[in-house]
């Protein structure tokens, strides 16, 4: 398949398909001189595209189109052929035409409500690299599987500021290493929702903006980093738009994949493991299990830190390069309840970045590293119980901490999901596919660059300029 036109959602093949099929249904409406003309060139037209597209691989969006003008062709074409057969009369045809447009049309509308993702171009200035890495921790037995021997490996996507590659060189895959790889894991992510897979199946046909293993940025000195834990069932590269534009900006992004919670996680063997975290439906009982998983991952976070302040010491490209002594943890959903739980037991953690993540297990002892929370607009719909357990941890803080809530967002709009999910406001918000990761990008930047960099002193007035900004003092509140 060629690739996408951004805004139309469609290839050019896609688009010669789906033009020539209307103007096969729309040919015998025309008056007879021109009718033969027009019938036999947007059949060939059509005819040459489909058999392209078979070859280079068909999304469904575009079965209806193939369905509405294999239906409408007999009719155009036969009376070509048989020079004295009568066209049906017009009251007849009409209600034929009409369908066969609608199932045709139902193409560009399916592939603008489940496109293949585009994702914004980077405004950081540097390029980016990424590389996924593998560990296995020998002091932590995997509570997952009865085998009393299997260890906790967790897998981890890093994304860096790289040198700058040639115009042609490979972009990412998008969702994993290897297109099986990505298929594997969009499956997964759509089973996980209750949707059949062949929704997605333009979602892993995407390419991101880093370059595979790229040689890391010979300037920039050592750069701060940020760990990331995806929501309940998500996948180290759920917020993939986010990582480039950070690690564009001069930071260094280690997302994680959890394994048995993550919907699918394909390990260095090709083995492939799904996730075991299923809900029991008691409020209570969910509660005690999400407390659990989120320990783990906090443990997951922590490990690899340890791991990667191991890559810095020696024997690895980033060796050197890796500031230790700033480090961001940051997380969305249940991933957001990690970062918290992971600060509040490891205080190598500098800062804190919690994306609408209801927090989850001990509140003590307080968090003493700086917090930014960035949740969804709060309605009736929302849990009763967040945002008093969020304003409670953010308080009980003993440096100074934000909670900043976005017009127009959804859970959603805190990952990538804005970009290949139809544009529901009730599912990723309302603020569109291109403004979606670019608040979030640019909030998170903000907080990351005043604790970490010395950034901007004014920190108050920076978030507030994206939406409704509750500050909280150690000792005075809000």
């Amino acid at each position: 398949m060629t690739e996408i036109i951004t805004g139309l959602n469609l290839s050019t093949l896609e688009v010669l398909t789906s033009l020539s099929a209307v103007v096969l249904v729309v040919a015998r409406w025309l008056p007879a001189a021109a009718r033969p003309h027009v019938t036999i060139a947007a059949g060939a037209v059509f005819l040459l595209s489909a058999i392209t597209l078979g070859v280079t691989g068909i999304r469904w969006q575009m079965l209806p189109v193939l369905a509405g003008a294999v239906v409408a062709a007999p009719f155009a074409l036969f009376p070509l052929v048989r020079s004295r057969a009568r066209r049906a009369r017009w009251w007849l045809a009409l209600p034929g035409s009409v369908a066969c447009v609608g199932l045709i049309t139902m193409g560009p509308v399916t592939a603008w409500a489940f496109p293949v993702p585009v994702f914004p171009e980077l405004t950081g200035g540097l390029a980016v690299g990424t590389r996924v890495l593998q560990w296995t921790d020998p002091d932590r037995p995997e509570t997952f599987t009865p085998d009393p021997g299997d260890r906790r490996t967790v897998v981890a996507q890093l994304w860096y500021p790289a040198r700058p590659g040639p115009a042609d060189a490979p972009h990412a895959q998008y969702l994993g290493r290897t297109e099986d790889e990505a298929h594997t894991v969009s499956s997964a992510l759509a089973a996980g929702v209750g949707l059949p897979g062949f929704l997605f199946d333009g979602v892993p046909l995407a390419r991101t903006h880093a370059t595979p293993d790229a040689p890391v940025a010979e300037s920039g000195g050592r750069f701060p980093m940020v760990l990331f834990s995806p929501g309940s069932s998500g996948v180290r590269t759920q917020n993939t738009a986010w990582a480039e534009e950070i690690a564009s900006h001069g930071y260094v992004v280690a997302a994680l994949d959890h394994p048995y919670d993550s919907a699918a996680v394909v390990l260095a063997d090709g083995r492939t493991i799904t996730t075991a975290t299923v809900s029991s439906g008691d409020r209570d009982t969910d509660d005690r299990l999400g407390d659990d998983w989120t320990a783990i991952r906090a443990a997951d976070l922590g490990f690899v830190l340890t791991r990667l302040e191991g890559l810095d010491r020696g024997g690895d490209a980033l060796t050197g390069r890796l500031d230790t002594g700033r480090v961001a943890v940051t997380g969305h959903s249940m991933g957001g309840a990690a970062a918290l739980q992971a600060a509040r037991q490891d205080k190598r953690f500098d800062a804190v970045i919690d994306l609408d993540g209801y927090p989850r297990g001990p509140l003590s002892p307080a968090l003493d590293q700086p917090t930014l929370a960035l949740t969804q607009a709060i309605t009736p719909d929302t849990d009763p119980r967040y945002l008093p357990q969020l304003t409670e941890v953010l308080t009980r803080g003993t440096a100074t901490n934000y909670r900043l809530t976005i017009p127009g967002a959804a859970h959603l709009t805190f990952m990538d999901g804005p970009l290949y999910l139809p544009p529901v406001p009730s599912i990723v918000g309302s603020l569109g596919r291109a403004e979606s990761p670019r608040v979030v990008a640019a909030t998170t930047l903000a907080f990351l660059d005043s604790l970490l960099r010395n950034g901007s002193s004014d920190l108050t007035s920076a978030l507030s300029s994206y939406g409704e900004l509750s500050v909280f003092r150690h000792g005075n509140g809000r």
